[in-house]
């Protein structure tokens, strides 16, 4: 096993087991680093637990849930993919839907889950979208689904006024991505510190699938509502995708299935999970333990 780090030098205390998984030709994708899961030294004392598949966000990887892994990680193994054209993984061939990535996280897993394992579900924005579509696919496996600042549930996206920073360098760059992390994924703007600006920018840099233009759909409602088993919502109260209307989206949750929860944490933005780690943390961890 080996130390995990974020880019600009940062640690997160998990340990590395398994590196990368690699599709055949039939499914025509090759994923480097596609799936990585993740224990801590506390996973390898404990009764292991049902494992959490944790999906990041658009335009984004794996360093999403950089606060999360360790907390979320005891007991139990964290596995969370680079999402197909994300982060590390390559791009895949004739996919550009939240089905078509799903039908690949579905094969994916069968390369680190044994046979018949059941499995808890968690995805954050265009993650959320797309673990609704894979929970639909994997109902037999899947457990529990928590759709956290998940849009595309069919009201209508908040706009957002982000920067392109494609063509920038240096500190107009940096400047950039901390506009955009003010302007999206954070509620304050204080806390936006030198790892998320790390990870703003290493997402950046391997984003190629295009993830925007769902979150106005009901595509992940449509999905919802062929899937069974256990539902949760977590949003941040002033996030950006969704504000002023988040109580419309807890509720409609609350209806979709019976013994459904949803719940915002104050003053928290869209990426909820990096700038209130600790409360996120543990209202994921309630959620998954106690059942409704």
């Amino acid at each position: 096993m080996q130390r995990a780090a974020l880019p600009g030098g940062a640690a997160v205390d998990v340990y590395l087991t398994h590196l990368q998984a690699q599709y055949s030709d039939a499914d025509g994708y090759a994923a480097q680093r596609a799936l990585q899961a993740w224990e801590t030294a506390s996973f390898i004392r404990a009764t292991r637990r049902a494992p959490l598949v944790l999906l990041h966000g658009g335009s984004g990887s794996w360093r999403h849930w950089a606060r999360n892994i360790g907390p979320l990680g005891a007991g139990r193994m964290v596995i969370t993919p680079d999402l197909p054209g994300l982060g590390d993984s390559a791009m895949p061939e004739g996919v550009s839907t939240p089905e078509g990535v799903a039908e690949i996280l579905a094969r994916g897993l069968d390369h680190i889950l044994p046979a018949g394992s059941r499995y808890d579900l968690a995805g954050f924005s265009f993650g959320a979208l797309c673990s609704g579509h894979l929970a639909a696919l994997d109902q037999d496996r899947v457990r529990s689904l928590t759709i956290i600042g998940a849009g595309a549930l069919g009201f209508q996206r908040s706009p957002t006024q982000l920067v392109k920073v494609r063509a920038l360098s240096g500190d107009e760059r940096v400047a950039s991505h901390r506009h955009n992390l003010a302007e999206l994924m954070f509620a304050d703007a204080s806390k936006i510190d030198d790892v998320a600006l790390a990870i703003q920018e290493a997402s950046t840099r391997g984003a190629r699938f295009k993830s925007r233009g769902f979150a106005s759909t009901d595509s992940l409602k449509q999905a919802l509502l062929r899937g069974r088993g256990q539902l949760n919502a977590i949003y941040g109260e002033w996030d950006a995708i969704v504000r002023p209307n988040v109580q419309w989206r807890l509720d409609l949750v609350h209806g979709l299935r019976p013994g459904a929860r949803a719940h915002a944490i104050p003053g928290a933005g869209h990426w909820v999970a990096y700038e209130a780690a600790e409360e996120f943390n543990a209202t994921l961890s309630r959620f998954l333990t106690e059942r409704a």
